[in-house]
Parts: C-alpha cells; sequence; structure tokens
C-alpha cells in the first residue's frame, strides 16, 4: 500500500471509530414478567443511524408479532445534539414459563438475548368481567428501606370512555414518581379482548415496616355507540379500584457501617481521561479526568457527591456536575458526573489512589464494592526547564585543534558567541512557551472560578443574629417559596456556625435524624422536575427546638465538613 492510500486509512478509521463505538443496537423489554394473554413491546434503540426491520423470525415459537413501530428522540444535554432511534415490536406471549429472546440481527448488528417470565393469569381477576376494571402489581413484595418498587397499574376496558380519570398512588412515608408516559396495548382476560393503559410508578419507601398501598381508584363516563345520547358525552357513569397490596420493608443491616445507604440492582463508577503513556504530562499543562457513577434502582438524588481524593502533587479543580435519571422498563437509573481539571504542580510520579464505593446488592442481597484501581502517572518538567549543562560547550572546545581556537581579529566577538547562540535562542524560546502554558491556566482556572457561584452565602446573611435568622426561616416556612426556605435555613446555620457552605454540609453536622430527614424533604422539593411541595409542619416542627449539632468540634473555616471522598473508602 502506498503511502497517500495508508494515510487516507487512517483518517477513515479515526473518522469512523466515533460512529463504530455507539453503533451496537441495544434491545429492552418493557417489563420483565407479564401474565399469559398481555401484550409486551420489545425495544431496539441506536444512537449511529435509523434502524433496518430486524429478522423476528426466532420469535415465532416463543410469541405471537402484533405489530411494528418506528421513531427517532432529539435529546440536548450540555449544549449537545443526541439523535436515538428506536423500533418497537408488540409481542403476545404464546405460553408459560421463562420465554427467552434470542439475539436478533438488525443490518450488520446483533443485540444480546433477553428472557421474559409468563405467568399464569391472575386468579384474583378472574372475577373482573365487567367493561371496565383495575389492576395494581408492585414488584419486589420485600424490599429495603430507599430501595426502588416498581407500582404497575392497569386500566382494562372494552368501550370509549369519556372524562375518564385514574388516580396516583399516595402513600405516607414513600416517594412516589411516575416513570416513562402511559403504554397502550391489547390483553386477554377471561376470554375477552380489552384495551389496556398501563402506567408505571417509582416507589421509594423511606421507612422499615408493612408498607400498605392502597386501592388506585377510576371514574369516568362509559360511551354506548348504540346511544345517540353518547355523541354528546352523556355516557354511564363508571368507577372501578385495585386491590390494595402490601409490601415488607426492611431496615439496612445492623452492621452496614457509617456508609452511604445505597440498595441498587446494579451500580458502576468508572473514572475516564487518564491519559496514555503516549501522551506526556507537564508541569503546568491541565488535563481532565471525569468521574461517572451510574445506578439502576436508585435515583440520582440518592446518589452521595462525587470527589477525589487527594492527590499528592497535582490540584484538582472540579467543574459543574452532571446528573439525571432515565428509564430501563420499570426501574430508574441514577446518574451522576464529575469532571475535574488536575493541573499538575511538580515533575516526577503523580498517583490517582483507587476509589471504592460500598453498595447493597438487592438481587443477591449481599454488599458489593465498585472499585476503581489506583493510577500512576508520569509527569516532565514544564517545557523549557530542564537546564543545559555548560560542560558540553567546554568540551567541545577544548578537543577542537590549537588553530580553530585563534580566529582572525576582526571576527572575534562574533566567533567566540557562535557556538552558545542556538542554545541561548532554545531556551528563551522554551521559557517563553512555558510561562504562555502557565498565564493561560491561571486565566483559565480564574474564568472557571467565576463562572461557577460558589455555594457560599453573602456576607451579611451571616451577620445576623440566630435569633434573628431562625425568626426569618420559620416566616419562610409559612410561605409557599421553597428556594426561600433552604437559603434561609441555610443562613440561620451559618448565623450559629459560619463554616458551613451548604445544605449537606448542615445534614452532615447534625445529630438529629428528624432535621436531617427534613432537609433531604426540602433538597428534594426544590429540585424536584415537578413542582412538589414539602411538608411545611414537619418542617418546622424538626427545626422549632433549635439545630442538634453533633459534639465534635465545627470544621474550620474554609474546609469541607465532608471527608475527601464521601462515602468512598481509599485503599
Amino acid at each position: 500500500m502506498t503511502r497517500p492510500l495508508r494515510l487516507l486509512a487512517v483518517v477513515l478509521c479515526c473518522w469512523l471509530l466515533p460512529w463504530l463505538a455507539h453503533a451496537q443496537v441495544q434491545a429492552s423489554l418493557d417489563r420483565s414478567t407479564a401474565q399469559l394473554g398481555d401484550t409486551v413491546t420489545l425495544n431496539l434503540r441506536s444512537q449511529s443511524a435509523p434502524l433496518a426491520a430486524p429478522d423476528l423470525s426466532p420469535l415465532s415459537n416463543d410469541f405471537e408479532v402484533l405489530g411494528k413501530s418506528s421513531g427517532s428522540t432529539t435529546s440536548f444535554v450540555n449544549g449537545q445534539r443526541t439523535v436515538e432511534y428506536s423500533y418497537g415490536v408488540a409481542l403476545r406471549p404464546l405460553h408459560q414459563g421463562t420465554l427467552r429472546i434470542p439475539p436478533l440481527t438488525v443490518g450488520s448488528e446483533t443485540t444480546e438475548p433477553l428472557t421474559l417470565e409468563v405467568t399464569a393469569p391472575d386468579p384474583a381477576a378472574r372475577g373482573a368481567t365487567g367493561p371496565v376494571f383495575v389492576e395494581a402489581a408492585i414488584d419486589p413484595t420485600q424490599a429495603y428501606v430507599g430501595q426502588q418498587l416498581s407500582l404497575s397499574v392497569k386500566l382494562f376496558y372494552t368501550a370509549n370512555l369519556a372524562n375518564a380519570s385514574l388516580g396516583d398512588p399516595r402513600i405516607d412515608g414513600v416517594d412516589v414518581s411516575r416513570i416513562g408516559g402511559d403504554t397502550d396495548y391489547q390483553a386477554e382476560r377471561n376470554g375477552r379482548i380489552y384495551n389496556v393503559i398501563e402506567r408505571r410508578y417509582v416507589l421509594v419507601p423511606q421507612r422499615p415496616g408493612e408498607l400498605t398501598i392502597p386501592p388506585i381508584p377510576f371514574q369516568g363516563d362509559l360511551l354506548d355507540p348504540n346511544d345517540p345520547d353518547s355523541f354528546l358525552g352523556m355516557g354511564a357513569p363508571v368507577s372501578a379500584q385495585s386491590r390494595p397490596l402490601t409490601v415488607t420493608i426492611r431496615p439496612a443491616p445492623a452492621d452496614w457501617g457509617s456508609a452511604a445507604w445505597l440498595p441498587a440492582r446494579k451500580l458502576s463508577l468508572s473514572l475516564d481521561g487518564l491519559p496514555d503513556a503516549a501522551t506526556p504530562l507537564r508541569v503546568g499543562q491541565p488535563f481532565n479526568l471525569t468521574l461517572t457513577m451510574e445506578a439502576t434502582g436508585l435515583p440520582f438524588e440518592a446518589l452521595p457527591s462525587l470527589s477525589l481524593p487527594m492527590l499528592d502533587g497535582a490540584t484538582a479543580y472540579p467543574d459543574k456536575p452532571v446528573t439525571g435519571n432515565r428509564a430501563d422498563g420499570p426501574w430508574v437509573v441514577g446518574r451522576r458526573q464529575q469532571s475535574f481539571a488536575i493541573v499538575p504542580g511538580k515533575a516526577g510520579t503523580l498517583t490517582v489512589p483507587a476509589i471504592t464505593v460500598k453498595w447493597w446488592n438487592v438481587l443477591t442481597d449481599h454488599a458489593e464494592t465498585a472499585t476503581i484501581p489506583a493510577h500512576q502517572l508520569t509527569v516532565a518538567p514544564a517545557a523549557g526547564a530542564a537546564t543545559v549543562s555548560p560542560a558540553a560547550p567546554a568540551a567541545a572546545a577544548s578537543s577542537a585543534p590549537p588553530e580553530a581556537s585563534t580566529p582572525a581579529p576582526t571576527n572575534d566577538r562574533h566567533a567566540a558567541a557562535a557556538p552558545h547562540q542556538p542554545w541561548v535562542w532554545i531556551a528563551l524560546a522554551s521559557l517563553g512557551l512555558w510561562l504562555v502554558t502557565v498565564v493561560v491556566g491561571v486565566v483559565w482556572w480564574r474564568r472557571r472560578r467565576r463562572s461557577t457561584p460558589l455555594p457560599v452565602a453573602p456576607a451579611r446573611t451571616a451577620a445576623i443574629a440566630p435569633r434573628e435568622a431562625k425568626q426569618a426561616f420559620l416566616h419562610a416556612v409559612r410561605e409557599a417559596d421553597v428556594a426561600a426556605q433552604a437559603h434561609r435555613l441555610l443562613a440561620w446555620a451559618q448565623a450559629e456556625r459560619p463554616a458551613l457552605r451548604h445544605l449537606d454540609a448542615l445534614s452532615a453536622a447534625l445529630s438529629s435524624p428528624e432535621q436531617r430527614a427534613a432537609i433531604d424533604a426540602l433538597q428534594r422539593a426544590r429540585y424536584a422536575s415537578e413542582a412538589v411541595a414539602p411538608d411545611r409542619e414537619a418542617l418546622a416542627k424538626a427545626f422549632a427546638p433549635g439545630f442538634a449539632w453533633r459534639s465534635e468540634r465545627a470544621p474550620p473555616a474554609g474546609d469541607d465538613p465532608l471527608p475527601p471522598l464521601y462515602p468512598f473508602t481509599l485503599r
């Protein structure tokens, strides 16, 4: 292969690698269990190109294909545009048991196999033979505090409905939120075909004990196509409700320790941006590291904040964190991502210590640890910082013939400076480049610091007397402004302990579980995607006696009250 062809091949590979990295087609089911007669949806997704029609012939032994659909979704995250292409297949299981969806061929890609647990129809639903009824199911039926429960609510109907209203569950001591949109399909019950609207909810219990999920009510008007009044919206009133459900909620294990309680189905920890051996690091030259935690069965609000351990010989400057939740079938997947600009301060070996996080696997019912191993990076001196030994020119001069060391009188000054002039210019140029790098790094760091507001209350707020700050907070509790409640609670705390910089630090400094729970509820209400009003009576009651400070000494001003990598353990 000639040199131009080799160069062209390298360019094409570099251009295609990002596309090939995202070309894999992801397959998933909208649920992991179903009853015989239900319809499930097989979803195929890709971020590279529109999906070709898959070969569905391997499904014919276990499923009936009812329909197909395709579409795309565009999203913008941190200014980056992402397009996800999807292809949906409606399937009806043909028999009970653990059914396997084998790998499917989609264009040049092959999907991963999936399994679906198909059970017999619920005997309690056999009596539901009317035109409208509601079913509810919870998974799992035994869980831990803080573990996600998946609640499925299905509305079955045979005729058109008007003025329909399906209630949402309201449960004391449980965080409830919708996940995904309504799913429409058909299902068979007692030999009759029903239209089904299914909704899914994320339930996160906050205390142990027996949890009762009350009936989910439905009200509406049933329209009869043979009744002329139905065209005027005058249908027959109809109502239905699901059966109540009971779940046993267990506390965290007694020997768990002081680490954050993270009950999840899956948890991963990754560190990206580590330079390879071919990429030189130099003193004063910044590089970026990105720490990411992702957990299935936990929203991002339940995940701890991310930070790097202390680096010996470098300074880490954190960027604004990126957080979010997404749906993986009935389960929520929480994600936290934190980027850092690392500026080496000295030459030699830079060690990034190991990072570990302890979590509880709810599928195996055992504790596990996600680990990022330690990495050692080589840092070279700054460009131009190395000095040239003066012995080399001297040795060269001493080895020259005697007659060469005696130039003509007219060129004496220029001849003496000629051997040293190239080294002088190289040293000066290297020093100039190093100074430019340092100046650019300092300017970049100062702009980043100015662009990211620090979570410190204004100085005039810290000067308020504790009594006045407490009254201002209690007054804000009576209002509906959640942001004002959070701001004045922090201002009150800073009037007593000025070193506190945010509500997370305040929560860590308190010994009262009620006050820490009230702060968590206030944070969730403040950052929820939908308007959620906190329990103002409980908030005022928790802090009416004043702050219940821990007995240990408050951290000095300027220090973070949390450990360097809470709740990670460095090894």
